[in-house]
């Protein structure tokens, strides 16, 4: 099962015991499989190329249905773009990319195996790409667009999509990778309407991490909050969030290594590459007997939702 792309769940279609041989497949997913074996750059990339197309920290925007239709058009082409930026792929002779000398065409779709493929596009090597930002999934897959894997044309401009049989060739590279979550579509609307009441920049920046306690937020999510050119200037210290949230007994780990450590003491989400996880710390009484960490001279545990703080946070290991 995968998600279909509208955060729900599909049956996906059922791949035969063997596929067709195709050497030049096989070439360009060794290629890709040595240039990104774990999946980090094509994930980095399609994150990339959602957070540019609802361009959160000019809009406010953070989901699919708040682009315009003309928008939506363009999901492809950016995804297209910023693969090939990723990996430095030179432009092939009739298709997007050039790959160990193999002409490939990027088909990007919303829905899992909606790709349209044009005329232009017949037996050569496809890259199909789907994307959910609600489900926080992608995956990543090769196959040739012959004629006996796609169904009849559909409309005037002669594009078909894969035929059952055709979506069963496809050689994954990826498949339902996780995706850089947007924690924003994984709110309440009580809790979104918290973060946004305000005005001002920094107060939402600043209801943000009150809201989202223990949960990863990454730079994105903090840039469609604070609406705001120095959006990191309104997590930092100095007037800050972390100013700010201290005498709440709220910290803020990025993702420095002593900041990461103290989530690992604490056995809470570690904050990755680029994201922030805040926690509610009070000081250890001796009673506590689960995870706790020492900070400024004394030991904190992660305080619970209800209990009301006296204290303020720590200070943090210095990075």
């Amino acid at each position: 099962m995968v998600d279909d792309g509208q955060g729900g769940q599909a049956g996906l279609w059922s791949e035969p015991a063997t596929q067709d041989l195709d050497p030049q497949l096989d070439e360009v997913a060794a290629v890709l499989r040595k240039a990104d074996p774990n999946g980090k750059r094509f994930a980095g990339a399609i994150r990339r190329s959602i957070d540019m197309l609802l361009d959160g920290q000019n809009t406010g925007r953070y989901r699919w249905d708040q682009l315009h239709k003309t928008e939506k058009t363009h999901a492809g082409t950016l995804i297209e773009i910023n693969i090939q930026r990723e990996f430095d792929f030179p432009g092939g002779e009739s298709m997007d990319y050039a790959i160990g000398g193999v002409d490939v065409d990027c088909k990007f779709s919303q829905r899992n195996g909606a790709w349209m493929i044009p005329p232009e596009a017949d037996n050569h090597l496809l890259m199909v790409v789907w994307a959910s930002d609600e489900a926080s999934r992608w995956c990543v897959g090769l196959v040739r667009a012959r004629r006996e894997y796609l169904g009849i044309s559909q409309n005037r401009d002669g594009k078909r999509t894969l035929s059952t049989y055709g979506k069963g060739q496809i050689r994954w590279l990826f498949r339902d990778a996780p995706l850089q979550e947007n924690l924003l579509l994984h709110l309440n609307e009580a809790e979104i309407k918290q973060i946004f009441a305000s005005r001002f920049g920094q107060q939402r920046v600043n209801a943000l991490f009150r809201v989202a306690a223990g949960r990863r937020v990454s730079r994105n999510v903090v840039a469609t909050v604070a609406m705001q050119a120095d959006y990191m200037k309104r997590v930092r210290g100095n007037g800050g969030a972390r100013t700010n949230l201290k005498r709440e007994g709220i910290v803020i780990l990025g993702d420095y290594v002593n900041h990461v450590n103290v989530a690992k003491a604490l056995n809470i989400a570690e904050p990755g590459e680029g994201e922030f996880v805040s926690v509610r710390l009070r000081p250890k009484a001796a009673s506590d007997l689960g995870p706790s960490v020492e900070l400024d001279g004394e030991e904190w545990v992660v305080a619970s939702p209800d209990e009301q703080l006296t204290k303020p946070s720590p200070e943090l290991p210095r990075v």
